[in-house]
């Protein structure tokens, strides 16, 4: 199966080359190939049940250029779209890679562009220290990026201390379709302002979307109208974030869309997850938890009420840090690999 290699040279001569054409990407998208939902394994849920067919799709008729999947540590998506559309030279591989950073063990998610299936065994065994997937992905010279940036953050490490991720990576995700605008715009802004004696960071943007509800409602805009094209575009840092933001109503609304395909397999319709007794007690739970079916709701306004004060909290720090060469990005211990 082909790979995309980003072009690697960033010099004036090397954007120069880069094509006129602007085109759009969706850089963030599920398939029914991510990994298992986290919470409440034993129902065995799927974190999203589109297939890779229709995401592909649904994308094409929203004005996406380039389409992407970008499945929880698996290529399974890419794979089987590109078995549909052999050669399709508007198919970017992707890849959500989960990872773990050392200082205050944090949850880290990679968008990685331009995958390889050698280059996704070799990061599997890497996962459970950021630093040694980034510089895995670094040495292969592969395109990533840091998604949703205060996501996974609880104040498990000093802030200062988390936000040192930025100094290790080429591009941050300036605008999630499922996070807040201030949170999206947080990312923007440190895309611009974070340097540690190196080029800016470069930006990407997507709907994060796990049902094709919000499937190319959020896209990266750079030039290039092929994925080998958008991916050097990508890497030279002409990527623009373009399309909605996020909030409560687009977690509840995907996770309400994830329980009703969850439920449809359950009784027959969709994939085959569930057989014998498995399928009776979930089956049974489904019906006992109907009166609950408010918490999917609750959960979402709670989750994007962290993630206002941890963006306050990361504001503040940034307007406490004098703007000087000297000092800025705020010091702070370096975070050991």
């Amino acid at each position: 199966m082909s790979s995309i290699a980003p072009q690697s040279d960033t010099t004036d001569s090397a954007r120069q080359r880069v094509p006129r054409a602007t085109g759009r990407a969706d850089l963030h998208v599920h398939s029914n190939q991510s990994n298992a939902s986290g919470s409440m394994r034993f129902l065995r849920s799927r974190d999203c049940y589109s297939s890779p067919l229709d995401v592909y799709r649904v994308a094409k008729q929203r004005g996406m250029d380039v389409v992407t999947i970008t499945d929880h540590d698996s290529i399974d998506g890419w794979r089987e779209l590109m078995d549909h559309r052999p050669g399709a030279e508007d198919v970017l591989p992707g890849e959500e890679v989960s990872c773990r950073l050392p200082d205050g063990n944090i949850q880290v998610h990679l968008g990685v562009y331009g995958i390889t299936e050698p280059l996704h065994a070799a990061i599997q065994p890497l996962r459970g220290n950021v630093f040694d997937v980034i510089a895995c992905l670094r040495e292969s010279e592969t395109f990533f990026a840091l998604n949703h940036l205060m996501h996974f953050y609880r104040e498990q490490a000093p802030l200062g201390v988390y936000l040192r991720l930025l100094s290790a990576v080429p591009a941050l995700e300036t605008r999630n379709g499922a996070m807040l605008q201030v949170h999206n715009d947080l990312a923007e802004r440190l895309t611009r302002e974070w340097r540690q004696d190196r080029a800016p960071i470069a930006c990407v943007a997507g709907s994060d979307a796990h049902t094709l509800r919000r499937v190319g409602q959020t896209w990266t805009e750079a030039p290039g109208t092929t994925a080998r094209e958008f991916l050097a575009s990508l890497a030279a840092g002409h990527g623009r974030p373009g399309g909605r933001h996020g909030g409560r109503r687009a977690v509840a609304g995907d996770t309400y869309g994830v329980i009703g395909r969850y439920m449809a397999s359950i009784y027959g319709h969709g994939p085959r997850d569930h057989a014998g007794w498995h399928r009776a007690v979930c089956a049974f739970l489904i019906v006992a938890l109907v009166p609950a079916q408010f918490m999917p709701a609750v959960v979402a306004a709670v989750g994007k009420s962290r993630e206002r004060r941890a963006v306050a909290a990361a504001l503040e720090m940034l307007a406490a840090s004098p703007r000087t060469s000297a000092s800025w990005p705020p010091a702070s211990p370096e975070p050991q690999p």
